[in-house]
């Protein structure tokens, strides 16, 4: 898979607010995500010391959100690894497939978003890191 960090960006979901001081409001539709979306869930209650995900997406395209408080995601696309931190409810970070994916240091509070592209699909999964080392060196060639 061909996919690498420079296929990772963030995305600025519209913010609007209210000009009483009442706060914000974000919204997602049309074609802000580069994809139709087919399910959404998000992570709460995380202690800060666990960590999410570990694991790869052969097709699943995926944003994740902020909704509250923040985290890291750490992602690496087989040659590179960076964190990104998120903290903020109107930009959502987008994830390629092929890219391994794992989401540590919560903050107290924190809410993950996960807007994604395919429905649960466990053949979509690849959870073990050598495996996505030897995946990511076959789809190269």
């Amino acid at each position: 898979m061909k996919t690498s960090l420079n296929d990772i960006h963030f995305i600025e979901i519209p913010k609007i607010s209210d000009p009483d001081g009442r706060g914000n409001l974000s919204v997602i539709e049309k074609n802000i995500l580069p994809y139709k979306v087919e399910r959404i869930y998000y992570l709460y209650d995380v202690p800060s010391d666990s960590t999410r995900g570990g694991h790869a997406h052969i097709k699943l395209q995926q944003s994740l959100i902020a909704l509250s408080g923040s985290f890291d995601v750490v992602l690496d696309d087989g040659k590179k690894r960076e964190i990104v931190t998120l903290n903020k409810p109107n930009k959502a970070l987008y994830i390629a497939p092929g890219i391994w994916r794992e989401i540590e240091n919560f903050s107290s509070g924190a809410v993950c978003l996960a807007i994604v592209s395919e429905v649960y699909k466990e053949e979509d999964y690849i959870r073990d890191y050598q495996e996505f080392l030897n995946f990511k060196s076959d789809r190269q060639h």
